[in-house]
């Protein structure tokens, strides 16, 4: 058996207690904690190491090949105060894994309350749904280990990466967007839910799963320590997750507040609350479903303008991603421009109407006005879009 100061060396000195540990050799350190406590100018050193690693928070995991679930829960949770300095012991060994605060990825056991977190289980059938029990997270993919801990965590996670937003609606609003646009592939991938039924006709291989997954130490690789590696999939994942949530705190907020605003003054642009002024040019439509159906508006929004150069009046598709809109710009504007399309519409400015007719343009923003005023006028009198 190896002295103990040479394991300790290797061991409790690197952030990592490292795989091959047996729990027969963590519980003979702990046996012979008195032997250390010699004059012995090393022994003493080792002594306090340990010590203090005794008081130290250890997150757990399974050893062998990581993922991209289990590596991103760890960052995750060591962005947390209580788990900020903690040690991950990589292991299989439940007796190991018993010592530790938290465990994520293994066990067999998904217990809150214990801070268990693996999702292997045979009756295991968590989502996000079911964990949050809150009407605006619907989503129904089988939880990942990554999917439990930020449910569970997610909001003060956020609150520890964007400190500078302090409502909780808006913490909350990135913390859906997050789920919605990263955690949830995870969770997916890692548990083989499709995209789409049918075999697709390519295969995406650059994904951040994919991408954690080429740092395991390759088959043919002799000197790759796997620890290491884990550590390296972990710098990855946590520039990844602060990605999404520093973008979503510094650029998706603030354009869903400017648009949220519009929405709130749509009556002081048009009595008929059918048309709606950007404040501020920004991407608008995700945000736009969200609010129309979170403050029930009725009768749905049918023309936006914004300055974009010059004035634009847009009209707004009937769902996000689709090209059929609410209400076209009217049939005999279509493809016209300049002074062609002011003497068909009769209005002055005007610069063009694309030949689809969801799009136009004029000089004025009062122009651009009255031509999202005349469309509706037009399309309800006909009765058509």
């Amino acid at each position: 058996m190896k002295p103990l100061n040479s394991i300790f060396k290797k061991t409790f000195l690197n952030p990592f207690i490292f795989t091959n540990i047996s729990s027969r050799l963590i519980y003979q350190a702990t046996f012979n904690i008195k032997l250390l406590k010699s004059s012995n100018t090393q022994s003493k050193e080792i002594f306090r190491t340990f010590s203090n690693m005794s008081l130290t928070k250890k997150i757990g995991t399974h050893s062998g090949t990581f993922h991209c679930d289990e590596v991103l829960a760890c960052f995750m949770l060591k962005q947390l105060p209580e788990y900020k300095d903690a040690q991950i012991i990589r292991s299989r060994d439940m007796e190991i894994l018993d010592t530790c605060d938290i465990v994520v990825d293994v066990g067999g056991e998904y217990n809150p309350l214990k801070h268990r977190y693996d999702h292997h289980m045979k009756e295991f059938t968590e989502t996000a749904s079911s964990v949050l029990k809150r009407e605006d997270c619907p989503w129904d993919i089988k939880l990942s280990s990554a999917g439990l801990i930020y449910c569970h965590f997610g909001h003060r996670i956020i609150k520890q990466i964007v400190s500078e937003i302090l409502d909780e609606k808006d913490i909350h609003a990135i913390f859906r967007r997050v789920y919605d646009t990263l955690i949830k592939e995870v969770d997916a991938i890692d548990n083989g839910v499709s995209m789409f039924d049918g075999e697709p006709k390519y295969r995406i291989v650059t994904n951040l799963s994919a991408r954690v997954g080429r740092l395991n130490p390759e088959w043919n690789t002799e000197d790759a320590d796997p620890d290491t590696q884990f550590m390296k999939a972990m710098k990855l994942c946590g520039e990844e997750l602060r990605y999404f949530i520093q973008n979503s705190a510094s650029v998706w907020l603030p354009a869903r507040n400017i648009i949220r605003a519009s929405i709130e003054k749509r009556f002081e642009i048009d009595p008929s609350g059918e048309i709606m002024e950007l404040i501020k040019a920004a991407p608008w439509k995700e945000f736009l479903f969200e609010f129309e159906k979170a403050m029930k508006i009725e009768p749905t929004i049918k023309y936006v303008i914004f300055n974009a150069n010059n004035w634009r009046v847009q009209a707004i598709p009937i769902a996000m991603g689709s090209f059929v809109c609410r209400m076209f710009l009217p049939k005999e504007w279509a493809g016209l421009r300049d002074q062609e399309l002011c003497r068909v519409s009769g209005i002055e400015g005007c610069v063009f109407v694309h030949n689809e007719r969801f799009i136009g343009g004029n000089k004025t923003k009062e122009g651009a006005l009255t031509m999202a005023r005349k469309s509706l006028e037009i399309n309800k009198l006909s009765g058509s879009n």
